[in-house]
């Protein structure tokens, strides 16, 4: 029997909400397979789907019953207006990642020294060359299949970006910038139980966690980036809900004349730490 994209997407949503899933996956995947905006799929509800395009897309749907992420099913998700490549090697990018891009692009004059620890995808890096053209941009991983990626979606978006290999500022010794930002590791190793089965079973662990308290990293950056800053550099920082006090003082105590500002997002969680070097 034929089924219009309306019974499509109905029958997604009921298999997805019986099983505890959320719903929109059954858009995305539809959008996907018919290869199309949500205007143009909501606009064509009474059409009927090809039987092919149906059978794939019914696959795809109780796929995620595995755990897998509907993004690894269809290989992107959507970032600042873009959409990326994702995989298995990188973090998915997030909407709080957003806000940490707005607020680096808020202190832009156009022209700076821009480098991003620990890339992943790309997407911070990527977004702020794009939305600041003049600005010079390095993306530096530890992974290399999570730089193979980023170097993917850059050339993809037709981003200017630098990549580097290796762990943290290392492979750019010997350089100063004017922004440093960075989305690191932060997930405290004893919250891994906790953790949403898409995450904790299909995300890089090298991404997600950072030691008993999820702080390890911060540790380090804190200690490290005095190195590769000058006075009036900017340390941008995304950061785990109920951190921003305890990173605040790691770096207060490393930068006695910075002045550091932690930033709440949009569901009123601590999430961006900005810290004005002053040396």
């Amino acid at each position: 029997m034929k089924k219009t994209v309306y019974e499509a997407l109905n029958w997604a949503s009921s298999f997805l909400r019986s099983h505890g899933l959320e719903e929109p996956a059954g858009e995305w995947l539809l959008r996907h397979h018919l290869n199309t905006n949500r205007a143009a799929l909501l606009a064509s509800f009474h059409d009927e789907v090809r039987d092919d395009v149906w059978l794939a897309f019914k696959a795809d749907v109780e796929t995620l019953t595995s755990g897998i992420p509907v993004q690894h099913i269809i290989g992107s998700e959507s970032f600042y207006g873009r959409i990326f490549n994702v995989s298995g090697d990188v973090l998915i990018p997030r909407p709080e990642t957003e806000e940490l891009v707005q607020a680096v692009l808020e202190r832009l004059k156009g022209t700076e020294r821009i480098v991003d620890i620990g890339t992943g995808s790309g997407a911070i890096a990527i977004t702020l060359q794009l939305e600041s053209p003049h600005t010079e941009v390095t993306a530096v991983d530890v992974s290399e299949k999570a730089l193979n990626v980023a170097k993917e979606n850059a050339k993809t978006l037709g981003a200017k970006v630098r990549f580097k290999l290796g762990d943290l500022c290392r492979p750019v010794k010997g350089e100063y910038f004017d922004v440093i930002v960075s989305n690191p590791p932060y997930i405290p190793v004893g919250d891994r139980a906790s953790l949403a089965e898409q995450v904790r079973e299909y995300e890089p662990e090298l991404a997600l966690f950072a030691g008993d308290d999820g702080l390890a990293v911060y540790r380090r950056l804190a200690l490290e980036l005095h190195e590769y800053v000058h006075d009036g550099s900017l340390i941008a920082l995304e950061i785990g809900a109920g951190q921003g006090s305890a990173v605040k003082q790691l770096f207060q105590k490393q930068f006695p004349k910075a002045t550091i500002e932690v930033r709440f997002d949009i569901n009123e969680k601590d999430r961006i730490v900005l810290i004005d070097v002053r040396l």
